[in-house]
């Protein structure tokens, strides 16, 4: 691996499949010791025992099921990596769905405050949970995976584009809440990922997730999809020491060239490149609206 993670322990949530089992694969390639949870036991299990075959003797892997929106459990998991790792250093907040999937006003509501209990809340509690750690050893890591509603209206999709909106704004807000920590706080667009939310949509079908993104789905399952690696990759830099500094983005795994942010962070520091913001019509090369 081009980053190291060695002697580096980190928690993996939703790390039983995709994207989150892509990323304990790359992060004991890198050197260190996870906690996968997730909330399938058997799935989960499973995943453990792939990572786990990647590891060297004085490497953990250990494998938790729990549900990220429950607070004890939030708090059980980073108890359980203190204790079985030793140390924790990075927190992958990766866990998430989509959700119900129809217009707002007929999908059921139980359904779409569940997806941001997951989303938004899970990520948070995680934070909650992980952050009197960080802060009494001055130094953690915390990489949130966002997706495309964060950046772009996801019309019948509504839980998860608020919700994925929500957690880049609370990565960016905690990243200043904890810079003098020495805690750096990210947040990671992977692309489009061919894994089981991508199956969800084409499955609920065009009457579901209108005819739009069905098409683009249907176009992304035929080509292939970003790879898992790419994100999993950018996960395992921020994760490292080499990304130290660097904090409060929003950074894209496919067109983003991180690898060279590195030597960027001082100048990266006090702007607002790479984070959420409005668009004025000075942007767009238009006059009217300037005071």
């Amino acid at each position: 691996m081009k980053y190291s993670l060695a002697g580096r322990s980190a928690i993996i949530t939703g790390a039983s499949q995709g994207l989150g089992l892509a990323i304990a694969d790359a992060y004991v390639r890198a050197g260190a010791s996870v906690v996968m949870c997730a909330r399938d036991a058997e799935t989960l299990a499973a995943a453990r025992r792939h990572v786990a075959a990647l590891a060297s003797a004085n490497q953990r892997v250990v494998a938790l099921p729990a549900d990220v929106a429950n607070p004890s459990d939030a708090e059980r998991v980073v108890a359980v990596a203190l204790e079985e790792l030793g140390a924790l250093t990075v927190l992958v907040n990766n866990a998430g769905v989509y959700g119900p999937k129809g217009a707002l006003e007929t999908v059921d509501w139980k359904e779409w405050t569940r997806a941001v209990e997951i989303n938004l809340f899970g990520s948070v509690l995680m934070c909650r949970a992980a952050l009197p750690h960080f802060k009494a050893q001055r130094y953690g890591k915390i990489v949130q995976l966002s997706g495309g509603g964060a950046t772009n209206p996801l019309p019948h999709i509504s839980a998860y584009a608020a919700s994925k909106a929500a957690v880049v704004r609370l990565a960016e807000t905690l990243a200043e809440e904890v810079r003098a920590d020495r805690i750096d706080v990210n947040s990671i667009a992977p692309g489009a990922l061919n894994t089981r939310l991508l199956d969800e949509v084409l499955e609920a079908g065009p009457d579901s997730v209108g005819e739009a993104f069905y098409a683009r789905a249907v176009q992304q399952k035929e080509q292939g999809g970003a790879p898992l690696a790419r994100g999993a990759e950018l996960a395992v830099f921020l994760g490292a020491a080499a990304s130290d500094g660097l904090t409060g983005k929003l950074i894209s795994a496919i067109w983003d060239p991180w690898e060279s942010l590195a030597d960027r962070s001082d100048a990266l520091q006090g702007t607002d490149v790479y984070t959420l913001r409005r668009i004025v019509p000075k942007d767009r090369g238009m006059t009217w609206g300037e005071r």
